[in-house]
């Protein structure tokens, strides 16, 4: 079952990471567009607060797919002169610290979504954008990135307790330089 479990967060972050390339790479070719524009004596406009909407969205919900990919950075100067159970411990413990704060970032994210919501605020600038359209899939994000890494910590806690410390180094374990060039 959590093996079940963490393989349906991966396939699930794995088609989220896909969805957020394709939009940043349209970003990317919307500003590109304005740039060529911008030599011809023309521009699209916006573009600066378009990628700025894009690259907070796609930070939020990236970040999910780079804890299942074991891609966070940690310093890891006494977990790799410990055993495999202290290696365990280390482990669950830096999880419990992410996920705690990521969901105090999803709980402080929801008033400004309120407010946005509630006074129909829009952007100060040309574009006078609506914040709700923007800071709504903003604050998914880090709700989805709140909800995968609990989940992943009751996973690997579940492995530690049978003790699996080699599965649960591969669901959240951190690799140094010295194993990565190897």
């Amino acid at each position: 079952m959590p093996y079940d479990l963490l393989n349906t967060l991966r396939r699930l972050n794995r088609g989220i990471a896909i969805l957020i390339g394709v939009v940043l790479l349209l970003c990317a070719a919307f500003v590109l567009a304005d740039i060529v524009l911008r030599q011809v004596g023309s521009g699209l406009g916006g573009t600066d607060e378009i990628s700025g909407y894009v690259m907070a969205i796609a930070t939020s919900w990236g970040m999910a797919y780079t804890l299942l990919e074991l891609g966070h950075v940690r310093i890891d100067i006494l977990r790799g002169r410990a055993g495999a159970a202290g290696r365990a411990v280390f482990d669950l413990f830096s999880m419990l610290v992410l996920s705690g704060t990521i969901s105090l970032i999803a709980i402080k994210s929801w008033p400004v979504l309120e407010r946005s919501l509630a006074n129909s605020s829009r952007a100060n600038t040309p574009l006078e954008t609506p914040l709700a359209l923007v800071q709504a899939p903003w604050f998914a994000g880090w709700v989805w990135f709140a909800l995968v890494s609990w989940l992943t910590f009751i996973v690997a806690l579940t492995m530690v307790l049978k003790k699996d410390f080699e599965a649960a180094e591969e669901t959240i374990g951190c690799f140094g330089e010295e194993e990565q060039v190897q």
